[in-house]
């Protein structure tokens, strides 16, 4: 009787788990762990040049957005620091060789990450390039600010401050890194432009660097170098998140703030309260937000068989301080990323 009712048990949990349904996918996690998921589904990895800015943590949030709402996986991973390049190359690598349906990659140079793209490709896996170009036309579209115009702007403005009058300074990014050094070549040419003798560019030839550390360091030696101190500098341009904030504190630190006037660009807790302070002039704002979600919007309509464009501009406009208060501005500036990230 035991026997029988052993094997009766034995029977039903057999046919038990035959009814087991599969895992219909899982999202997966942002340290690069392989999902359980379903084979049809859709799974993007996207790599952004960093993980640490604010700038990244809302491109995230964005490329989260499109994700649930066209029912795709993503996985997010890039290196810690935007110097870092061997660590995105591999981040890049592992990908191709785990087999991803498509990356969407924000480079962190121009030329180094040619290879690792076309390897993905060469692998039938596509690219979506975001923030900053990458030379070549291995990837199917790319997804960012307009960085030149974005850079003009900063240049008109400033020149419009300043009534073309004065000497200004640009603190560069890194050599590589082709979103900043279009904005830089925006500039350069939007007050070159003006032809003012009385308006001109005294160093342009300086990097902050990947991090605000190496942003403020080096902006205190330029600042020194030219004698800000003494009046001689009117304006100063900086062309991403850390090198705007670097500059911020070097400018406070020498006592010039507000007397030198101050184009940054992109936008951080940080540096909207030096905007309404009166600190900085005026920032160019990208929307870091849409960018991330438009970009994974690309890439799923290209795997899905749709024509996407080869280039689409996410758009940027320039915030000084009587714009804060503007909703559109406001959403620009502090998009909800805790409803995306959490």
């Amino acid at each position: 009787m035991l026997t029988l009712r052993a094997l009766a048990c034995a029977l039903a949990v057999v046919a038990l788990a035959g009814c087991t349904k599969p895992s219909s996918g899982t999202r997966a996690d942002a340290d690069g762990g392989a999902p359980g998921k379903a084979s049809a589904r859709l799974r993007i990895a996207v790599v952004p040049k960093g993980t640490t800015h604010e700038f990244w943590k809302s491109a995230h949030a964005g490329a989260v957005k499109a994700a649930r709402e066209l029912d795709v996986d993503i996985v997010w991973k890039g290196p810690l620091k935007e110097d870092d390049l061997k660590a995105q190359v591999d981040v890049v690598s592992s990908f191709v060789a785990q087999g991803v349906a498509g990356i969407v990659l924000a480079p962190l140079n121009d030329t180094a990450l040619k290879a690792p793209v076309r390897a993905a490709t060469t692998a039938k896996i596509p690219v979506v390039v975001f923030d900053s170009d990458l030379a070549g036309d291995d990837h199917v579209s790319f997804v960012a600010t307009d960085n030149q115009a974005a850079g003009r702007l900063a240049g008109e403005h400033m020149a419009k401050v300043l009534e073309d009058k004065g000497q200004l300074v640009v603190l560069r990014y890194q050599e590589g890194s082709a979103s900043t050094a279009n904005r830089e070549k925006g500039f350069l040419d939007a007050v070159k432009a003006r032809a003012k003798p009385e308006l001109t560019v005294v160093s342009e030839n300086q990097y902050g660097g990947a991090t605000t550390e190496t942003a403020f360091r080096k902006s205190e030696s330029l600042l020194l170098a030219q004698k800000a101190e003494d009046g001689r500098i009117a304006g100063v341009f900086a062309p991403n998140e850390s090198t705007t904030f670097g500059m911020l504190q070097a400018l406070r630190k020498s006592g010039v703030a507000k007397k030198v006037r101050f184009v940054g660009f992109d936008a951080s807790d940080k540096l909207v309260s030096a905007l309404r302070e009166g600190d900085i002039d005026a920032l160019v704002v990208q929307n870091p937000f849409n960018m991330g979600y438009v970009a994974v919007k690309t890439m799923v309509a290209h795997l899905r068989g749709e024509k996407v464009d080869k280039r689409v501009d996410t758009g940027a406009r320039v915030v000084t301080k009587a714009d804060l208060d503007d909703p559109a501005v406001k959403e620009m500036l502090q998009p909800d990323l805790k409803k995306w990230l959490e």
